[in-house]
């Protein structure tokens, strides 16, 4: 996620080329806030006359201000690659994503497109055209993160880290046991969880218990090396009627990369799972 590519057009004097399909995103809600996670509809409709895909074409997502400036990216792989696509096929799917915590709150629009990897030339497609073949899909509304449910990491987290090359990317280790709290939604949530174990070092399938109170509200196997969303549905009786819910990950294996024969790292650190997101979002 997060990186946006090069761009090219037409060039003064030429014939456009045709549209080879038309894109569209579909939004679970135009109003987001920040830090909350969102389900994007992406569609593709294949023209009727496109040629054949000779390449596997990326797609580039685009989330922009009122001034054109360019926030964030969504980019990514198709779930079915484009040189399997047809004439007249309609590609659809639905992605997940989180948006960033941005200094920015207000009308937003989302930009996409298609363009090659290896020689990042944008494809021509059909629909309005914001330059350099970039296609204004959809408008969002941003919001204050103030909107969400106020999640506390407690006790059995370390501090939070920053990709190197994406201040964006961040991520929390857990220990054995990690505790979250939060205000008592008092209805129905989804708890999401976007979690992975990066492997390299420690390449051991690990189970994962989700508890609330005391109760086992979900329990699942992570394997190495797979970044995964889970989404929990929790029900207002499993919260109880407390002010504030108390929610725990429990790992049944942690290691120390230093102390690992395979691992010429120096950490002294005991870790569990490595937590992108955890997201309390009630039913509406």
């Amino acid at each position: 996620m997060l990186a946006i590519a090069g761009a090219s057009g037409c060039r003064r004097g030429e014939t456009p080329a045709p549209g080879v399909a038309t894109p569209s995103v579909a939004l679970h809600r135009d109003k987001v806030a920040l830090g909350s996670p969102i389900d994007i509809t992406y569609t593709f409709v294949v023209a009727p006359d496109a040629p054949p895909f000779k390449e596997a074409y990326r797609v580039f997502v685009g989330v922009v201000d009122t001034d054109g400036q360019l926030m964030w990216a969504d980019d990514h792989d198709p779930e079915i690659p484009t040189t399997e696509w047809k004439p007249n096929q309609t590609v659809a799917y639905t992605r997940t994503v989180f948006v960033p915590i941005y200094p920015y709150v207000g009308d937003a629009e989302i930009h996409m497109g298609l363009y090659s990897l290896q020689t990042q030339k944008r494809v021509p497609l059909i629909g309005e055209d914001v330059g350099k073949r970039a296609y204004k899909v959809a408008r969002l509304q941003l919001q204050p993160q103030t909107e969400n449910v106020f999640t506390q990491f407690k006790e059995g987290w370390h501090p939070a880290e920053v990709a190197e090359h994406n201040a964006l990317v961040e991520w929390q280790w857990t220990k054995k046991a990690a505790t979250l709290a939060f205000k008592n939604p008092k209805k129905d949530a989804i708890f999401y969880l976007d979690l992975d174990n990066p492997g390299g070092v420690f390449n051991e399938p690990q189970q994962v218990r989700i508890i609330v109170g005391d109760r086992v509200v979900d329990e699942f196997t992570l394997t190495p090396r797979r970044q995964v969303l889970k989404k929990i549905p929790i029900t207002a009786a499993q919260f109880g009627t407390d002010d504030l819910v108390e929610l725990r990950i429990d790992v049944d294996k942690t290691f120390v990369p230093a102390l690992l024969p395979a691992s010429n790292s120096k950490d002294p650190r005991e870790l569990g799972v490595r937590v992108f997101h955890a997201f309390v979002q009630p039913v509406s």
